[in-house]
């Protein structure tokens, strides 16, 4: 019972694009006034709300027990989000791994500016070409489309690049076109 109620939500949350689940993430870290990266039922259930997926109180509160691990009160955000996450095959990890390794070229495990000088040309980014932003800024923006919501650092760990994957592995069907899409996009 509570499984389909993620499954519901996890539905509302796709149905706005691949980073539908990122977006709930990032309300709920809106909502985090004391930075302890969880939430109580309630600002479970007004996170939900201000995001615009309902799913009901009666499935919230299933949902939110199931993720109460320890019966706390409160969850976690990244566990929540790791559980909303859909599942994801074998081969589809495997080739979100292989690119994130091309991706982290001094191979510490965490993608920065650095990584991307030489391989992400900035050169021909609107902003770029227009003066308005200087390479740091274009490789910055870049960063932040896999960068976790709670914690802006300018670095993407694999956890994080595989959550903003995650988002676009939902939206496609096929494992053959996942995997043809990744290899083009990042040249494996």
């Amino acid at each position: 019972m509570a499984a389909d109620a993620v499954q519901e939500l996890r539905q509302q949350c796709l149905k706005r694009g691949a980073a539908g689940i990122k977006g709930l993430g990032r309300t709920f870290r809106i909502m985090d006034d004391d930075g302890s990266k969880s939430l109580n039922f309630q600002e479970f259930e007004k996170g939900l709300e201000n995001y615009g997926v309902s799913v009901g109180k009666d499935k919230a509160q299933q949902i939110f027990a199931m993720m109460d691990k320890d019966g706390s009160g409160t969850i976690n955000f990244d566990e929540f989000l790791e559980k909303l996450r859909p599942p994801m095959s074998s081969a589809r990890r495997q080739v979100i791994d292989q690119a994130f390794q091309k991706f982290d070229k001094t191979g510490d495990g965490v993608v920065t500016i650095e990584d991307l000088q030489g391989v992400y040309n900035s050169k021909h980014h609107p902003k770029y070409k227009s003066g308005e932003w200087t390479e740091e800024q274009v490789f910055r923006s870049f960063l932040e489309n896999f960068d976790s919501p709670y914690d802006k650092d300018g670095k993407v760990t694999l956890e994080e690049f595989v959550n903003y994957y995650s988002g676009v592995s939902a939206s496609v069907d096929s494992d053959e076109y996942f995997i043809t899409m990744m290899k083009n996009a990042w040249k494996l």
